[in-house]
């Protein structure tokens, strides 16, 4: 795909991984919608920080809460950008809960916005897309995590959330070629959580074979490989320093 005549739309793509992601594709001459949920601001500084640069650039907000915003806001992209093309499924929400810990509520909301959220998106990109004469190709990355190669105690609902949206991924390859095609991104510990220090990284990163600490940009340019991969789907690119080779030992 050639990211110079394409529209991509980057969900939670106002700050930290999705701030890299939009800045990488507007760099190579994409436009960008940013999708902001509580981070209109910080959007609003990145979209004209972008523009300035000569890239097209919009903003759309939403929440990701229930299945009504999913439609709104595929609705709402597909307005502001008649040309849209690309579906990064950045936006996720990590909660350090186990077993014991978890609540109904809390389960919920952690599938919601980290699992139905990008699946519903997905469909409502895929309808969008086959509006028309003919269907149009498209692209869909979805954000996972390293953690889906192994197992890992105390943030059991976050883990299987995203096991599932990896599972999403390969099976939404085969569904929707070949129009459109559909991978995965898993980062490591790429940023602090938010008001923590660069020490979190190190806490809880463990070890990386390649002892090499990914960046956002890391991940950015992973997604921009996939999109511009036209032979590539159902596939997974880890970005976490080889960690995920140590998983289960």
């Amino acid at each position: 795909m050639q990211l110079a005549s394409s529209m991509a739309l980057v969900t939670g793509g106002a700050v930290r991984i999705g701030r890299a992601i939009c800045t990488a594709l507007a760099s190579r001459g994409c436009g960008v919608l940013i999708h902001c949920s509580r981070s209109l601001r910080e959007a609003r500084l990145l979209a004209r920080d972008l523009a300035a640069k000569g890239a097209r650039v919009g903003i759309v907000q939403s929440k990701l809460d229930e299945p009504d915003d999913i439609e709104r806001l595929a609705q709402a992209a597909f307005e502001t950008a008649p040309g849209l093309n690309i579906l990064v499924n950045n936006a996720s929400i990590f909660n350090k809960e186990s077993i014991l810990q978890m609540t109904p509520r809390s389960l919920q909301r952690e599938f919601q916005v980290n699992l139905f959220a990008p699946m519903l998106l997905t469909q409502a990109f895929a309808r969008g897309l086959r509006q028309g004469n003919a269907p149009r190709a498209g692209k869909v990355i979805n954000l996972v995590d390293r953690r889906i190669a192994g197992q890992e105690a105390g943030c059991t609902p976050y883990l299987l959330s995203k096991k599932a949206l990896a599972d999403f991924t390969t099976n939404a390859a085969l569904e929707l070629a070949p129009h459109i095609t559909v991978n995965a991104v898993a980062p490591g510990a790429i940023l602090p959580p938010p008001g923590k220090g660069a020490a979190a990284i190190r806490d809880l990163a463990g070890k990386a074979p390649l002892q090499h600490r990914c960046r956002p940009e890391d991940v950015a340019q992973a997604v921009v490989f996939l999109l511009e991969a036209d032979g590539i789907t159902g596939q997974t690119v880890f970005v976490d320093s080889g960690q995920h080779l140590l998983s289960g030992r």
